[in-house]
């Protein structure tokens, strides 16, 4: 079996739960990491710590989108392992959904993935080498009232996921969405102590990105559900 190495991962719609996890896992194991989100302030410390590079970028914005993997590919090298982790959610009666807000929605928690993963496919494609990951949501695979804008933009997400797995996986791609069913663990968000672990610990989340990586292509995962045991199947 051949050692899929990476070098240089680039994380969109980064914030300081899961994609913070990710970059620690990534740095410690030598693989330069690019941030990108709307807003970069909140990202100083976590660069900080472990020497990532921000960069503000509207994912929704082909435009921005361009200009971010040329101002990584320039500073950091080609990213050969992408991560979306840009979603948006419009709550309300469906009856009083804005409709410029729920396109809105859509745009990040969907469009915006496109856009990202067409940047990046184009740099992979060259060279067949590279992983493309979405993360998903509860809502991925179950429309919640009130919800229906984060339904509708997580749900073509994991469409999109499922039709890139079939296209690109026999250029050496391997993309994969990850359903992420159930709470996060945060300094904000913490478990009830009589319910322990029934939010799911961000690093633990990391983790298990990390073993899809280093799969061999033989047996490639397309995708993978996670949820702590206090979540409903």
């Amino acid at each position: 079996m051949d050692t899929i190495t990476y070098k240089t991962a680039l994380i969109v719609g980064a914030g300081v739960g899961l994609s913070a996890a990710l970059t620690r896992l990534f740095t410690s194991k030598s693989i330069r990491v690019a941030l990108a989100a709307r807003e970069t302030e909140k990202l100083g410390a976590l660069c900080k710590q472990t020497g990532a590079a921000a960069y503000s970028c509207d994912a929704t914005d082909l435009s921005d989108v361009t200009r971010l993997f040329s101002d990584v590919e320039r500073d950091c090298g080609a990213p050969d392992v992408v991560v979306y982790n840009a979603s948006a959610r419009v709550r309300g009666a469906f009856v009083d959904l804005v409709p410029a807000d729920v396109a809105k929605a859509i745009a990040v928690s969907a469009f915006g993935g496109f856009l990202v993963a067409q940047q990046a496919s184009r740099r992979m494609l060259p060279n067949r080498h590279g992983a493309i990951l979405f993360t998903g949501a509860s809502a991925s695979v179950k429309g919640y009232a009130q919800s229906a804008a984060f339904a509708m933009g997580k749900f073509a997400l994991r469409g999109l996921a499922q039709s890139m797995a079939r296209e690109l996986s026999p250029h050496g791609i391997h993309v994969a969405h990850f359903v992420i069913d159930g709470g996060i663990r945060s300094a904000v968000r913490t478990e009830p102590p009589d319910k322990p672990d029934s939010l799911l610990d961000p690093d633990a989340i990391a983790a298990n990105y990390w073993s899809v990586l280093s799969q061999p292509r033989s047996a490639w995962t397309s995708e993978m559900e996670m949820r702590p045991w206090l979540e409903k199947f």
